[in-house]
């Protein structure tokens, strides 16, 4: 049997990259003549994306948005970006010790997220932390992408780990729905960038700090999971 596993998604979870998506968005949208956002306005909007943080500015802002210039608009956020890395964005307090202990108890890691995969390897390797996974999956890794079952499949595959031995982590209802698709048991933290209270979504545990996710925990909710004989079949590689 392969080590146990944990998988982290990234933005809202891991790492806090709020202040450069949306410093990278205002760049965008005021040489469009728009007003600047205020971060507290649209932080729950950073895990939705760059696209749809665009269409919501634009809306709240009664200005329309046609396809071509969205993607015009999303191309420079993404420049913007990418320019800046790691910028502001830090691993949430609590963190680095997490996965150190993990890592002290034998366990893998890796990243499940939407953000593509090469801004996401740019970013973590720019913090000095992309050598602690197995694997980063990104939203183009693989043919699917979360809540598809698939991506997280997919990453634990080639993390080298196996989905009955694994947990994820993650700060949305993307990442439950992932997870309880997969059947696979779920740690939510509510300090990220979800627009509703993610005790409401039905994760196995909801954190406030990483000082709170053990590895105790995690292995008690392994073992707790129900048998699952096969995995969905959209999901069978």
């Amino acid at each position: 049997m392969p080590p146990p596993i944990i998988v982290f998604d990234l933005d809202g979870t891991l790492i806090d990259t709020a202040p450069d998506l949306l410093d990278s968005l205002n760049h965008v949208i005021t040489a469009e003549g728009l007003a600047p956002v205020p971060p507290h306005e649209l932080r729950a909007h950073v895990g939705h994306g760059g696209r749809a943080m665009l269409q919501h500015v634009h809306a709240a802002q009664g200005r329309s948005l046609d396809e071509r210039t969205q993607e015009r608009l999303f191309d420079a956020f993404i420049d913007h970006y990418v320019a800046g890395m790691p910028g502001a964005s830090r691993p949430f307090d609590g963190a680095l010790a997490c996965m150190d202990r993990f890592a002290r108890q034998g366990w893998l890691m890796a990243v499940c997220t939407n953000k593509l995969d090469g801004l996401s390897r740019t970013l973590l390797t720019a913090l000095g932390i992309a050598d602690r996974f197995a694997a980063i999956c990104g939203a183009d890794t693989f043919a699917m992408r979360k809540p598809d079952p698939g991506h997280l499949f997919g990453t634990i595959d080639r993390a080298g780990g196996e989905a009955e031995n694994a947990v994820m982590v993650g700060d949305s209802r993307t990442d439950i729905d992932t997870a309880r698709a997969a059947g696979i048991p779920v740690v939510a933290v509510d300090f990220g960038y979800s627009t509703e209270p993610v005790k409401t979504l039905g994760p196995d545990r909801v954190i406030s700090h990483f000082d709170a996710l053990t590895v105790q925990m995690a292995r008690a909710l392994i073992d707790a999971r129900p048998v699952q004989t096969a995995r969905p079949a959209a999901s069978r590689r």
